[in-house]
C-alpha cells in the first residue's frame, strides 16, 4: 500500500454544503455585481460561495449532488463546451480532481454513449507521475484503476528529469511546469483541444494571499482565469499536429469550495488520495492553506471571495480596453514585427494599468514569450510610450523599440531582439500537419466563439470597476473603504499578508557569479539542422520548410534570357554539384545577420552575361565561395539577390535581424526565404508567418 494517505468518503467528517444558508444576501453597501448583468440563473453559486457549516457529515446515501451537477453544467456551457466535445482531465487522485471526474463523467453521460471498450467517448484522464516520491508510481496506478471504474479512459505519463530532481525551493514550480508540458503533449497526441483542471475557490483564496504578499497588483490578485488558452513551449518531430494550436484550459470548479469537493466525492461514492506533501510548511501555499483552514468565520470567507471577485471584474475591464487599443493602434507586419501608432494612443486618456497591459500583450506577441512582461520593465515601457513624439530607442523584455523610420516619432517599431533568437528553444523541428490537427483547431475556435458570445454580455462599465488607479499597497484599504470587506476581514487578511511577506523576505536570494559580474550572457547566432520536407518553427513565429528538385522549372529561369541553361535532369544534377545549395541532405537555419546583407550586395553586382570569368564571392564566414563560371546558379543568385535587396529596403533594419536564413553545412548563405532570395532555382523554400501566441496573448476569461 502506498504511504500517501488514502481516504474513503465515509471517513470524512465536518463537511459543508455549498448551499448553506449563510449570507444569501450580500453585506450592506456592497454591490456584488459591479456592473455585470448577473442573475441567479447565470451565477447561482456566487452569493453562496465558501459558506461553511460545521454540522456533522450526513451519510453518503443522503448526499444529493444534483445542485452541483446543475451548476457544473451551467459553467461548462459558459465555457462554450458541449458534451460531444473531446475533453481531457488533469487528475492527481486528490478530492478535487476526483470530484471533477465525477461531475464530468455525469455531464458527458447525459448525452454521450459509451464506446465499445466501456469508456465514455471523448473523455481522457491524464495522470502525471512526477517520480518525486517512492510511492508515486503505485499511487498513479491506484488512481488510474479508480478513474477507469468511472468509465473514464486513463493515461499515466511519467516525468523525465534530465537535470535531476529539482531543488527543494523550486520543487512545486518545476513540477507544475513539467505537468502542464505533459498535459499539452498528451492532448496533442490524442487530438484533444480542451483540458479541465480542478482548481476551486479555496485555491483562489490561497493564491490571492500569496500574490498579495508578493506585492502583486489588481491583475495578479484576480487569480486564475476561468478559461485560458495555453501554448506548447516546444514541439517534437514525431508529433503530427499544428504547432500553433495550443489547448483551452478550463477551470469549471472555481465557484465550488474545498468542502464541496469532499461532498461530491461522497455523493459519487468515490475514494481519493491525500498527497502528504500538501501538509509540508516548506511551501508558501501550504502555509497559507493551513492558516485559512483554521479561520472558521463564514463572514471572512465570503468577504475574501468578494474582494477576489472585484479584482476579477477589474481585470475583465482592463483586458477589454487593452484588446480595443490593440485593434485600433497596432499593425502587425508579415515579417514578425509590430508598429504602434502613437497618434492614436496619445490623445486618449488611458489609465496606466490599461496602457501597461496593452504594452505587455504587444511585447509578448513580438517576443513570443509564454509569460507577459511585468515589474519595472513595464513601468519603463509606460514612460517611453507616453513620450510623444518618440525620439529614442529602448530594449526591454526581449524586444527592441524605436521610432518607425519616416514617421518622425509618431509611430513606434517593436521588433524581437536578435540575441533572443540565439536560444535553442527558439527553433523546433516537426513533421507536417495531419488533417485531423486542423479539425481540432477548428473545433477549438468554435468553443471559444461560443464562450465569447456569452462573455460579451458581461463586460463591466468603467463606473462599476474598482482598483483601476489604486497602488497595490492600498488595495485592501480601498476594499475596506468600499465596504467590500469589513474591519475584521481587513485585519485578518493584513495579518496573513505580513506573515507570508516576512517569510518570503527572510529567504536568501542566490545570484551566480557569472550573472552578477557579466550581466546578460552574450550569444552568437545559433543554427539548427533541418532536413528536406520537414518543418521547423523558427522563433515561434515562422514555419519553414525546403526541398531540392531534380529538374529546372522554366518559369524560375525565364529572366536569364542571355544565358543558355541545360534544363534537363542532367543539368539539374550538375547544378546540384556546382552551387552552394549542392546536393545537400540537410540545411541549417539561423537568424539574419549584417554580413548577409553585405553578401547580397556583392552578389548583386555580377553582370548577367555568359562571358563572365570565374568569380569568388565573399561568404558570411569570411572565406571565398568559388562558383564555376558554367554554373547557371551564379546568374540566378545574382538576379535573386537584386530582388531581395529591393524587398529588404522596405523592412526596418531592426526587424531584419529576426528573419530566418538557410545556410549549408559550410555556413554559406543559401536562402533568405522571407525576401524570396535563394541561390539555386532547384531549391524550393516556403516560409509562413504563423506566430504561436496571438497578439491578444491567447483567449482568456475571468468571468
Amino acid at each position: 500500500m502506498a504511504r500517501g494517505l488514502i481516504l474513503s468518503s465515509p471517513a470524512l467528517t465536518a463537511t459543508t454544503s455549498l448551499l448553506a444558508p449563510f449570507y444569501k444576501t450580500p453585506p450592506k453597501n456592497f454591490n456584488l455585481s459591479f456592473g455585470f448583468k448577473l442573475s441567479h440563473h447565470q451565477y447561482p453559486l456566487l452569493p453562496l460561495l465558501c459558506c461553511f457549516s460545521l454540522s456533522s457529515s450526513p451519510s453518503q446515501s443522503s448526499i444529493d449532488i444534483s445542485k452541483y451537477t446543475e451548476a457544473f453544467s451551467r459553467r461548462m456551457a459558459m465555457a462554450g463546451l458541449k458534451p460531444h466535445h473531446r475533453i481531457a482531465l488533469g487528475v492527481s487522485g486528490g478530492p478535487d480532481s476526483v470530484a471533477l471526474c465525477v461531475l464530468t463523467a455525469g455531464w458527458k453521460n447525459a448525452v454521450t454513449s459509451e464506446n465499445g471498450g466501456g469508456f465514455i467517448d471523448g473523455l481522457l484522464a491524464i495522470i502525471v507521475d512526477h517520480g518525486l516520491r517512492a510511492e508515486s508510481k503505485e499511487e498513479a496506478n491506484i488512481v488510474s484503476h479508480r478513474v477507469s471504474k468511472m468509465g473514464i479512459r486513463c493515461e499515466i505519463a511519467c516525468c523525465d528529469w534530465p537535470s535531476g530532481r529539482p531543488k527543494q525551493g523550486q520543487l512545486q514550480e518545476s513540477a507544475r511546469e513539467m505537468r502542464y508540458q505533459i498535459f499539452q503533449e498528451v492532448c496533442a497526441r490524442h487530438r484533444i483541444g480542451v483540458l479541465l483542471i480542478a482548481h476551486h475557490a479555496d485555491d483562489q483564496a490561497e493564491l490571492f494571499i500569496l500574490r498579495l504578499s508578493r506585492n502583486s497588483g489588481v491583475l495578479g490578485l484576480a487569480g486564475m482565469p476561468f478559461t485560458s488558452q495555453i501554448f506548447p513551449t516546444h514541439m517534437h518531430s514525431n508529433c503530427k499536429f499544428r504547432a500553433d494550436q495550443g489547448i483551452l484550459l478550463v477551470r469549471p470548479l472555481l465557484e465550488f469550495s474545498k468542502e464541496d469537493m469532499y461532498k461530491i466525492c461522497q455523493g459519487g461514492n468515490e475514494d481519493w488520495i491525500e498527497d502528504p506533501t500538501n501538509q509540508s510548511p516548506l511551501y508558501a501555499r501550504n502555509r497559507i492553506r493551513m492558516v485559512l483552514n483554521n479561520v472558521s468565520s463564514s463572514t471572512f470567507k465570503f468577504e475574501l471571495q468578494a474582494i477576489i471577485s472585484a479584482c476579477r471584474i477589474t481585470r475583465t475591464y482592463v483586458d477589454q480596453i487593452s484588446y480595443s487599443l490593440i485593434h485600433d493602434a497596432v499593425v502587425i507586419k508579415d515579417h514578425g514585427y509590430a508598429v504602434i501608432d502613437l497618434q492614436i494612443l496619445h490623445p486618449l486618456k488611458i489609465e496606466d494599468i490599461c496602457l501597461m497591459k496593452f504594452l505587455s500583450l504587444v511585447l509578448q506577441f513580438v517576443s513570443q514569450r509564454q509569460r507577459q512582461v511585468r515589474g519595472s520593465a513595464l513601468k519603463l515601457l509606460k514612460v517611453y510610450i507616453r513620450t510623444f513624439p518618440c525620439k529614442n530607442s529602448i530594449t526591454a523584455a526581449g524586444c527592441y523599440l524605436c521610432p518607425d523610420p519616416g514617421s518622425r516619432g509618431s509611430r513606434v517599431l517593436v521588433c524581437c531582439c536578435s540575441d533572443d533568437c540565439a536560444l535553442p528553444s527558439k527553433m523546433e523541428v516537426f513533421e507536417s500537419h495531419s488533417p485531423e490537427a486542423y479539425r481540432v483547431a477548428s473545433e477549438l475556435e468554435t468553443i471559444i466563439e461560443n464562450e465569447n458570445s456569452y462573455v460579451n454580455d458581461l463586460v463591466p462599465n468603467a463606473s462599476d470597476v474598482h482598483f483601476l488607479d489604486v497602488n497595490p499597497e492600498f488595495i485592501l484599504t480601498e476594499a475596506k473603504r468600499l465596504n467590500i470587506i469589513g474591519e475584521p476581514t481587513y485585519n485578518s487578511i493584513l495579518a496573513l499578508q505580513k506573515q507570508e511577506t516576512a517569510h518570503f523576505r527572510s529567504k536568501t536570494e542566490v545570484v551566480s557569479d557569472s550573472a552578477s559580474k557579466h550581466g546578460v550572457e552574450m550569444v552568437t547566432p545559433f543554427s539548427k539542422s533541418l532536413q528536406p520536407e520537414n518543418f521547423c518553427y523558427f522563433m515561434d513565429r515562422f514555419i519553414l520548410t525546403w526541398k531540392l528538385k531534380n529538374k529546372f522549372d522554366k518559369d524560375e529561369v525565364s529572366g536569364l534570357v542571355d544565358y543558355v541553361i541545360n534544363l534537363s535532369e542532367e543539368g539539374g544534377r550538375y547544378c546540384h554539384t556546382s552551387c552552394v545549395a549542392g546536393d545537400n541532405k540537410v540545411l541549417e537555419v539561423r537568424h539574419m545577420i549584417e554580413s548577409d546583407w553585405l553578401y547580397l550586395a556583392e552578389l548583386s553586382k555580377y553582370p548577367l552575361s555568359k562571358s563572365f570569368p570565374q568569380y569568388g564571392v565573399k561568404s558570411v564566414n569570411g572565406s571565398k565561395q568559388i562558383m564555376d563560371r558554367t554554373s547557371p546558379c551564379l546568374h540566378y543568385a545574382s538576379a535573386s539577390a537584386k530582388q531581395a535587396l529591393h524587398l529588404l529596403k522596405s523592412i526596418p533594419v531592426a526587424a531584419r535581424r529576426s528573419l530566418p536564413v538557410l545556410i549549408n553545412q559550410q555556413a554559406q548563405l543559401v536562402s533568405i526565404p522571407s525576401v524570396n532570395f535563394k541561390h539555386c532555382p532547384l531549391l524550393m523554400v516556403h516560409v509562413e508567418f504563423k506566430p504561436k501566441i496571438p497578439l491578444s496573448g491567447g483567449h482568456t476569461s475571468f468571468i
